[in-house]
């Protein structure tokens, strides 16, 4: 066999076993990739995800105001791509512990008794500010020694927790800002940064996020202020939650 015949029949050869390891290292990458994203959102196939969403305007109906719409579609595709699939909850009639299933709660404490239940029970360091009379710390957030107001539209805050009960627990994920709009802000930046979030954190943490200028740009520009886990776990000081001061 002459060198022109063996490169005629071993080239294809070549190139077919070349395409097939390519396609098999792309699938292999692929499936590794939806492992660590369905561990990561305790999400194994045909599992159920729940969203505890506020009543719009406290109604009795189901009506979820457009934000929380928005949001819940982020995360839908996150649940879509898992093979998993959802079920929607009011916040007052989440009436079960967690761990079981995966859960997204949105919503403030001031009017989700299930984020106010979470947060007193999981975050012990966090304080929400839930006078209704007009004052510069209406709405602002106390983490540990550090007070965070709001000035609407311009700068906004929003926490953005994975938090477990157990190694083999479903987390429950919480989105708790000042705004409905933060909301969303939070769901978009964990659907996009989950990758980074599962190799920097693991378990559970709990991260501040900035939302800047929503009146220009609504949900997009997102600062990372800073991981508060440890702040957030741990009770506030009777002195330290009456204290106040704008954070920096």
């Amino acid at each position: 066999m002459t060198d022109d015949v063996r490169l005629l029949v071993l080239g294809p050869g070549a190139a077919v076993v070349s395409a097939a390891l390519a396609l098999y290292a792309r699938a292999y990458l692929a499936r590794r990739r939806l492992r660590r994203k369905r561990a990561f959102f305790g999400l194994p196939e045909h599992s159920e995800a729940l969203f505890v969403v506020n009543r719009e305007a406290g109604g009795p109906e189901l009506t979820v105001t457009r934000h929380d719409v928005l949001s819940l579609l982020e995360l839908s595709a996150v649940v879509k791509d898992c093979g998993a699939h959802t079920r929607l909850v009011a916040h007052d009639a989440a009436q079960q512990g967690f761990g079981e299933r995966t859960e997204f709660c949105l919503g403030n404490p001031a009017i989700h008794r299930r984020m106010a239940a979470h947060m007193h029970s999981l975050l012990p360091g966090v304080r929400v500010n839930a006078d209704p009379e007009p004052g510069p710390d209406r709405g602002a957030f106390q983490i540990g020694g550090e007070r965070y107001r709001m000035e609407a539209g311009i700068a906004e805050y929003v926490l953005l927790a994975r938090l477990t009960a157990g190694q083999d627990a479903r987390p429950v994920f919480l989105f708790c800002g000042q705004r409905a709009i933060t909301n969303q802000a939070a769901t978009r930046y964990l659907a996009r940064h989950h990758e980074r979030l599962a190799r920097k954190h693991g378990g559970s943490f709990v991260l501040l996020l900035k939302v800047v200028n929503s009146q220009a740009y609504g949900p997009d520009v997102v600062e990372l202020v800073g991981e508060m886990t440890h702040a957030a776990r741990e009770p506030l000081p009777a002195q330290s939650a009456r204290s106040s001061h704008r954070a920096k």
